[in-house]
């Protein structure tokens, strides 16, 4: 047992008050923070212990109680110490999406998640979170450069490569920022919604929400990086999300085909960006598997690269690079 999870215990001693408890992993996540399932008599919680050194969880406490108040179903903060970064939460269970999703369930499971995303992107914004402006999209896309393409690929871009990288990520903020903007979780795919008996689904890791596109989630969700579906499929529950969330007002176009554009679009960001994080959480953080991830995310790239004739020039990059990727057992 480690000291941040000695220092857990005690501070569980306190909330608890002295009821007799014992610890299981229950997850981590791609960041520092880890999470453990609390066992008293007859009941569980959720201990989440989140290194004030790395990162704070007051944004976890925040973002929730919006959600909450939105009526969604997010975790309820029972106790919190955010000197030592310490959370203890209601417990939404051990079924996930990814775990649960099959061809059977996943029409019904995805319309609960779209329901669940148009009163989540319903919820009144102020200034409450923070913009997802053009330098934070542009920070976000400059991971591909700096860890996918220079650590990963170890590749030196030259000066012509580097413009075209230059014009996408500008093509695809003008797109991004033109959009509606709304509630953005930003990570509401497989590995966080959670398969629920009532008020499915159960949301977290939602800590990172901000202001942004409304297309975004739609794309974390439907352009899955760790579970993909047949184009078609996917086009169809983009339709049975993009009707309701036209008709409860939401910011979003009259015209399905203008809408389908702007959530492909916002895809190439969102893809662009998971590769950098990807490699950077191998070859920063040691966590290795996320590699095998890769190969889903880079077709949803270039699939979008190649039916739009603006980001035909990425699509060319792209075909550069793969002569350069490393070789460990398959290809993007």
């Amino acid at each position: 047992m480690d000291n941040r999870q000695e220092q857990l215990k005690v501070w569980l001693n306190t909330v608890l008050k002295q009821v007799d408890f014992r610890l299981t992993p229950a997850s981590a996540d791609a960041s520092f923070r880890r999470y453990f399932r609390v066992h008293l008599s007859g009941s569980t919680f959720i201990a989440m212990d989140d290194p004030p050194d790395q990162e704070s969880c007051l944004p976890f406490v925040q973002v929730g109680k919006l959600l909450r108040e939105g009526a969604l179903n997010a975790p309820e903060v029972l106790g919190q110490d955010l000197v030592q970064g310490f959370l203890l939460l209601s417990d939404l269970g051990d079924d996930t999406y990814l775990s649960k999703l099959n061809a059977e369930n996943a029409s019904m499971l995805y319309k609960d998640a779209t329901d669940a995303l148009i009163k989540m992107q319903s919820i009144p914004i102020t200034d409450a979170l923070p913009s997802y402006d053009e330098a934070m999209l542009s920070r976000e896309m400059q991971l591909f450069t700096d860890w996918y393409i220079t650590k990963h690929l170890k590749v030196t871009l030259t000066p012509d490569q580097q413009t075209v990288l230059k014009n996408t990520f500008a093509l695809l903020n003008k797109n991004i920022l033109a959009q509606g903007r709304v509630f953005v979780h930003r990570d509401y795919h497989s590995r966080n919604l959670m398969l629920t008996s009532q008020k499915n689904p159960g949301i977290l890791d939602f800590q990172d929400a901000v202001y942004g596109a409304i297309s975004y989630d739609l794309v974390s969700l439907l352009k899955d990086a760790y579970i993909g579906w047949d184009e078609e499929q996917v086009i169809d529950w983009a339709v049975r999300y993009w009707q309701p969330a036209k008709k409860s007002g939401l910011p979003i176009p009259d015209d399905f085909s203008e809408f389908y554009r702007d959530f492909e679009w916002m895809g190439a960001q969102r893809h662009i960006k998971v590769l950098g994080i990807f490699a950077r959480l191998s070859y920063r953080d040691s966590k290795h598997s996320y590699l095998s991830n890769m190969p889903l995310v880079m077709g949803y790239l270039r699939k979008v690269c190649e039916r739009y004739v603006e980001l035909r020039p990425m699509l060319r990059l792209l075909n550069q690079l793969e002569q350069s990727q490393p070789q460990v057992g398959y290809t993007f």
